[in-house]
This record gives structure tokens, C-alpha cells and sequence, in this order.
């Protein structure tokens, strides 16, 4: 117990007069450091020469450490810009999807326009709202119905070629029954030999070739149109090519997109007219059997020389 006290005793002074020498020398540096003069400017100078290189090999892990908080903080600002160019790259690419779609909706809309038809059809363009496809049944549903003065009936074309024909009329939607449909049926005019046909469809993208006159004179490639017989659809619509199916069959390669089907004309086709009495599409009897089928002057002179 006394050895402790003894040594604390002798600590005490020594580490105070150590803690008052550093503070004299301190000042006594600061001091020199900051007096203007030549003199101490060359001494200021000469210790400067002789401490710095001696202590650059305590400084490099400093210095180390320094350029690695540097690059350090470079990788942040690098990691938060590239986080920027991804979100901008994004939304870049949203926009890209955006004016494509709008592009290839133009250009459906240019071909709309571009096709040449009867200047005695008027039409009205609908949007494609949806596709009812089923492997029983094609259709698809416009968004144009009697307010927009739509009849059941009436064909539809897409930029190219015929679509099908209206199977439904609503107020503001319309059914679009296709071509392809088992229960379409159109009559075509294959060209350039004339044949005329019945373009029937089976639930394949080729539609079938039935009742056809002469099969030798039609070969694949052959332009088909719609014929107007029956008042079904106007004629001369472009319906596609003759081509020869797996099965040996005649089929039509339809000019119409079905893959995009976006915008549809429906072609105001020309009013039908409404039979009342299908018996009167028959000749009277009167005027095909007797003698006044040939004359009826000569008729009443015979029935008078008769008498």
C-alpha cells in the first residue's frame, strides 16, 4: 500500500510537467511556424525537407484510405446513376411498345384507306373490341352497331381483303361472322377463267373450294372475288388466292390479316330487294301453255273463227 502510494506521488508531477512541455513546445512550434521572416522561413523550410520524406510511409495508409472512400463514394454515384438509366431504359422501351403499336395502327388505317372499291359503297370503320374464336365458331365483335346504321348482312374488309359478314347487330356492337366460320358460305368468281364457286368454310385459315364448274381450268395462284350472286356481297371484293391444300382440295389463301384484326370497314352493300310472294318469280300459266303464249291478237282471231 505505501509502494502505490509512493508511485502515484511521483507520477502525478512527471505526467504534468511531461503534459507542460508538450504545451511549450506546441506553442513554441506555432510560434516559429508563424513568424515572418527569411531567417525562419529557411529553418521552416529545412524541417520541412527533412520530416516530410521520413513520414510519407506513415501517410500512405492514410492517403489509402483516402482514395478508397474516394472510390467508394464514386461507386455510389456510379450505382445510383445506373439505377437512372434503367428506369429511363424502361421507360424508353414502354414508349417504343407505345409508338409501335401506334405505327402498325396507322399503317392499318393507311390501308384502309388505300383500298379501291365501289365508289357506290359507303362504309363505316369499327375497332376490333374482342375475338370470340372457338374451334365451333369465328367471330369477332366491332364496337359500331345500329346507331351507327349498321344492317345485318353487310360485308366487312380489313385493309386488303374480305373479312366476313355482319351476324349480329346490337346498338352500340355488332357480331362479325368470318369467313373461315363452318357456316359461312359466299359465292366467288375465280379469275381469270371466270369460274364461279362456293368458297365454304371449315374452321381452317384456308376456306374450301366447293361446287366448282371446271377444276382443270383454275390453278393455284388464280385471283378469288366475291361473285355478287344471290346479293349475298357485292361483287369484285378481293376474298384472296386459289391455293392447293394437303388433302388435294382447293382452297382460298385469304388476303385478310386474321392474325391482326384491329380495324374493320363494314361496306354499306346495296339494298336487296324484298321478295313478298316467291310465287310470282314464276311465269303466269296463262303465258306459257295455249295460243296466247305466241300472240294474243292472233288468239282472239282464232278463238272467233272457233266460234
Amino acid at each position: 500500500m505505501a509502494r502505490d502510494k509512493t508511485s502515484e506521488t511521483y507520477i502525478a508531477p512527471v505526467r504534468n510537467l511531461l503534459v507542460g512541455v508538450l504545451v511549450l513546445a506546441l506553442l513554441a512550434v506555432f510560434a516559429v511556424w508563424r513568424i515572418d521572416s527569411p531567417r525562419v522561413e529557411r529553418l521552416r523550410m529545412a524541417v520541412i525537407d527533412r520530416v516530410v520524406p521520413s513520414v510519407e510511409w506513415a501517410m500512405a495508409p492514410v492517403q489509402g484510405a483516402a482514395h478508397l472512400l474516394a472510390d467508394f463514394q464514386s461507386y455510389q454515384r456510379l450505382a445510383a446513376q445506373n439505377q437512372d438509366l434503367r428506369r429511363e431504359l424502361q421507360q424508353m422501351k414502354a414508349w417504343r411498345e407505345a409508338a409501335l403499336q401506334l405505327e402498325q395502327e396507322n399503317a392499318k388505317l393507311l390501308d384502309l384507306n388505300n383500298v379501291r372499291i365501289d365508289p357506290q359503297l359507303t362504309f363505316v370503320t369499327g375497332v376490333v373490341m374482342t375475338d370470340s374464336g372457338s374451334p365451333f365458331r369465328q367471330s369477332v365483335l366491332l364496337n359500331v352497331g345500329t346507331r351507327d346504321g349498321i344492317i345485318d348482312g353487310w360485308p366487312t374488309m380489313d385493309g386488303i381483303g374480305l373479312v366476313g359478314r355482319i351476324a349480329g347487330v346490337g346498338r352500340q356492337t355488332s357480331r362479325v361472322l368470318l369467313l373461315t366460320d363452318t357456316s359461312s358460305r359466299i359465292p366467288i368468281t375465280i379469275l381469270p377463267s371466270g369460274q364461279r364457286a362456293i368458297l365454304a368454310g371449315d374452321s381452317t385459315p384456308n376456306p374450301l373450294i366447293e361446287f366448282l364448274e371446271d377444276r382443270a381450268v383454275v390453278r393455284p395462284g388464280d385471283r378469288v372475288v366475291s361473285s355478287g350472286d344471290g346479293g349475298v356481297f357485292p361483287a369484285d371484293l378481293l376474298v384472296g388466292q386459289v391455293a392447293l391444300g394437303t388433302d388435294n382440295r382447293l382452297r382460298v389463301r385469304l388476303a385478310a390479316d386474321y392474325q391482326r384484326l384491329e380495324f374493320l370497314r363494314v361496306l354499306r352493300a346495296h339494298p336487296r330487294e324484298v321478295i313478298h310472294d316467291p310465287g310470282r318469280l314464276l311465269t303466269p300459266l296463262p303465258e306459257i301453255y295455249g295460243p296466247s303464249a305466241l300472240n294474243p291478237a292472233t288468239a282472239g282471231t282464232a278463238g272467233a273463227s272457233d266460234g
